[in-house]
């Protein structure tokens, strides 16, 4: 067992600092002595140290926590995402070389230009490494090959209209470097599809309460977790921009609204979408 004061000695990390983390239940020790004073033993110094990891990707505590201590993650998923993230920043890296490379080149050249040919040959061959047999059939019934979708994706993507709507995505994540990260970053085995059905059950709570005052707290309340969890999925600091975005096109576009509304109930599309917009329209006000 280590005290508080030896756990700080040996990481650097202030008394201060772990008491907070026991307060917000973050980090809890193991035991306390008889005169009250916190203990850790060697499993709680482990997830000080993932926990100390994800802090050097300044993700926030709240986050952090949801990882730590969710269920559904053992040891080992949360020691694969740590190295994915490792993986993402060598790639960005790589990435942000490739790029002077190309200016050194003469490549980078287009006014209208948001990914070199170099980052989008890094995102298609990133995802086409990342894709599953099924997904791989898919590709391959409707072009032939996966190497034709590939040279289809990088002639279709280098045009100045989808170079355009690269842009779009850049400005959701804020950060060319952190669009790019997300679209190559490798998610732990099934954590992708979870959030995806977390997204849709709350999709169906919203739904169930259409009709209530969208700026109701149990409303807001549902709005705030579809944030948090597209924030996990899509690996976005602030989602703000893509959801506002998303509400417009619930309110206003009929083909969303008849698919969605096939699953969820008639109007319950244009319901979320207003909830989403009430619930933001707060927030940057």
């Amino acid at each position: 067992m280590m005290t508080v004061k030896e756990i700080s000695d040996v990481t650097g990390i202030s008394v201060r600092t772990l008491h907070y983390y026991d307060e917000i239940d973050l980090l809890k020790p193991s035991q306390k002595s008889d005169a009250g004073y916190r203990l850790y033993d060697d499993k709680a110094l482990e997830t000080l140290q993932q926990i100390l990891f994800f802090r050097e990707f300044d993700i926030p505590l709240k986050e952090i926590k949801a990882i730590i201590k969710n269920p559904t993650l053992d040891k080992n998923q949360i020691l694969q995402m740590q190295r994915n993230m490792l993986v993402t920043k060598k790639k960005r890296m790589e990435r942000l070389i490739a790029s002077i490379d190309d200016i050194l080149k003469g490549e980078n050249k287009m006014d209208f230009e948001v990914f070199t040919k170099t980052e989008l040959e890094n995102m298609i061959d990133s995802i086409i490494a990342n894709m599953n047999e099924k997904q791989r059939a898919v590709f391959t019934e409707h072009y032939g090959t996966v190497d034709a979708w590939r040279e289809h994706f990088l002639k279709n993507a280098s045009t100045e209209a989808v170079q355009k709507k690269f842009q779009k995505i850049i400005e959701w994540y804020g950060s060319k470097e952190e669009a790019l990260d997300a679209a190559t970053s490798q998610k732990p085995s099934g954590l992708f599809p979870a959030y995806q059905k977390r997204l849709g059950t709350i999709l169906q709570k919203l739904a169930k309460m259409k009709g209530q005052d969208v700026t109701s707290f149990e409303v807001k309340e549902l709005i705030g977790e579809y944030d948090f969890v597209s924030k996990q999925m899509y690996q976005m600091k602030d989602v703000t921009a893509m959801m506002i975005e998303l509400a417009e096109e619930y309110q206003t576009n009929r083909d969303i609204q008849k698919a969605q509304d096939s699953v969820y109930g008639e109007g319950a599309t244009k319901f979320i979408g207003r909830a989403i917009t009430a619930f933001y329209s707060d927030s940057v006000s």
